[in-house]
């Protein structure tokens, strides 16, 4: 039989979390042992052997439980980071129309990550962020289910947005229906000292959200971007924020603040395929 989107995406939908699994983990010659949460998740903290750094960049990390193995991408930052880009996914980078229901339940029953529309532009907005002079750091705090990350994954991978994106998404239940992006924001402006970049849509509470991260740290937030997705008529949401329809116009005003390099977005926004949003050759 065969398998379709909306097979598979039910398919992810209804699996069992795996909780008190044991897990271990591998990286750069470093192992560790944890146990996997009430909602299927672990983490694990790695530190390099006595003396040594991990060295920065991607590398592979290995997973095991019992005899089953998988392989993850692992970005590991520089101590030094010059900029970290915090973004959105639905309807920032992915087209969903999360405040149209009807189609919102069509996008996520029926879309993969080949069909997912994508949002023209905002792969080249991102590859042309600049932090001192050097490609930011990237994490992606979403909405979307977490049974969805090889989803989004292999929509970044397809779009051709920066490698190395954190992914970081919801376990749905009660308690997460609100709240859920500002202790996962917390953290990271807590684990990383760099200037934070914040880009999200209007169609639900980023601006709000972005607005009271930025309130708790004060001068860490360098710019705000949110994509006009509807819901704008109240302009005091934006306040201090930079309102686009256009991807381009949100990496003209990097350029202008000095967080984009100005010659890649001339180049990667000289010509945009509609199919791909991204450069094609003149």
């Amino acid at each position: 039989m065969g398998s379709t989107a909306l097979s598979r995406n039910v398919r992810r939908l209804a699996a069992r979390n795996w909780e008190g699994a044991k897990v271990e983990v591998v990286f750069q010659g470093v192992t560790a042992t944890v146990t996997s949460g009430h909602d299927g998740y672990f983490e694990v903290n790695l530190r390099p052997p006595e003396g040594g750094r991990f060295t920065v960049g991607a590398s592979q990390a290995q997973a095991r439980v019992g005899e089953v193995s998988a392989s993850a991408r692992v970005e590991v930052v520089a101590d030094a980071l010059g900029l970290l880009v915090v973004s959105d996914f639905d309807d920032t980078v992915a087209v969903t129309e999360v405040t149209r229901p009807t189609k919102l339940v069509a996008s996520a029953l029926l879309k993969d990550a080949d069909t997912q529309p994508v949002v023209p532009g905002m792969a080249a907005f991102y590859r042309c962020l600049r932090g001192g002079g050097e490609m930011p750091a990237f994490a992606l705090v979403s909405g979307s289910p977490i049974q969805y990350l090889p989803r989004v994954g292999g929509f970044l991978t397809r779009h051709g947005f920066p490698a190395g994106f954190g992914v970081y998404l919801r376990d749905l239940g009660p308690g997460t229906m609100s709240g859920y992006k500002q202790p996962l924001l917390r953290r990271l402006l807590q684990q990383f000292d760099a200037p934070v970049v914040l880009v999200g849509d209007s169609g639900e509470k980023d601006p709000e959200v972005y607005a009271q991260i930025r309130e708790e740290f004060p001068g860490r937030v360098k710019a705000i971007y949110i994509r006009d997705a509807g819901r704008t008529k109240d302009a005091s949401r934006f306040q201090d924020m930079v309102l686009f329809k256009e991807a381009r116009a949100a990496a003209d005003h990097a350029v202008d603040a000095g967080l984009a390099d100005a010659g890649c977005v001339a180049t990667g926004f000289l010509k945009v395929d509609p199919a791909t949003a991204g450069p094609t050759p003149p």
